[in-house]
């Protein structure tokens, strides 16, 4: 396997890297509750064809280290240093950093923490400030995703690999807007991560559970990195409004729209114009 364990800011974690080395740098952060496996092999490896490519597994997902369910020892902040630390550890000085949902958070805060490390910036399915509705000016959630996370009913058991695939197929079903969802090929990626996961319950619940740190939406104007800012038409979880105001609210951030998508992974048939524009952006 090409996979490897380094210490990142104090905590191991795992890395994979595609291309070479020499290339301007990619590193790829995954969303909430999502190991490395969530960004495909070979959505790496075509980006990679002029870019060095850095996919890794946040802290409690994939085999970076584990925290005990409900009790992360760690705060959104300290996942924005780990993206750093990544760097450090792989003796990199700067880097597009290309976050979906949770990760385009951790993004942010990193470019704001620490801008001579961050080249460019990809934002992907994600919002300068969390769920819209009471409290700020983003469009709140759909009504159905509202009612599914209020919900007490229990879910599938995740103690089995079936269990976790069926967890996974009713998120991505009611995050998935107006594409179906390739259920044959989720059910092969969730037999990865159940393979490759210390603690399915820590993976699943502890990224909510941390603590989020300081807002960092009224930073957004320092953010000096060129950014793109990548959003389906029709996100459940955090409209095009979110979208909107990150374009807005960065200087110079260029918005590209994915028609019909939803709170997800780009669709394959979508890899092209986002390879395109995570190029355009991060130069070299």
């Amino acid at each position: 396997m090409s996979e490897r364990m380094i210490d990142a800011n104090g905590a191991e974690l795992c890395v994979e890297t595609f291309g070479d080395p020499s290339d301007p740098v990619v590193l790829l952060i995954g969303g909430g509750a999502s190991s490395m496996d969530w960004w495909q092999k070979e959505f790496c490896a075509l980006l990679a064809e002029d870019r060095h490519v850095i996919r890794y597994d946040l802290r409690d997902t994939g085999r970076s280290v584990s925290y005990p369910a409900g009790k992360p020892g760690y705060t959104h902040d300290d996942l924005a240093e780990d993206a750093v630390g990544i760097l450090d550890a792989l003796a990199i000085e700067t880097a597009c950093l290309a976050g979906i949902s949770l990760g385009g958070g951790i993004a942010q805060r990193a470019a704001v923490a620490h801008p001579d490390r961050v080249s460019s910036l990809v934002l992907m399915s994600t919002s300068p400030g969390g769920p819209g509705g009471p409290g700020n000016d983003l469009p709140p959630m759909t009504p159905e995703v509202a009612a599914s996370f209020a919900s007490e009913e229990p879910g599938p058991d995740t103690s089995t690999k079936e269990g976790l695939f069926e967890a996974f197929l009713l998120g991505e079903r009611m995050f998935a807007g107006a594409r179906p969802v390739d259920e044959e090929e989720l059910r092969e990626l969730s037999y990865r991560v159940f393979a490759r996961t210390k603690d399915i319950p820590a993976s699943l619940y502890n990224h909510f559970a941390a603590a989020a740190g300081e807002e960092v939406r009224p930073r957004l104007g320092e953010i000096k990195a060129p950014t793109l800012v990548v959003h389906g038409t029709h996100d459940p979880l955090f409209p095009l409004g979110h979208a909107e105001a990150l374009a807005r609210e960065i200087p110079g951030a260029r918005l590209l729209p994915l028609e019909g998508v939803g709170h997800q992974m780009p669709p394959k048939e979508f890899w092209g114009v986002v390879v395109a524009g995570i190029r355009e952006v991060s130069g070299g």
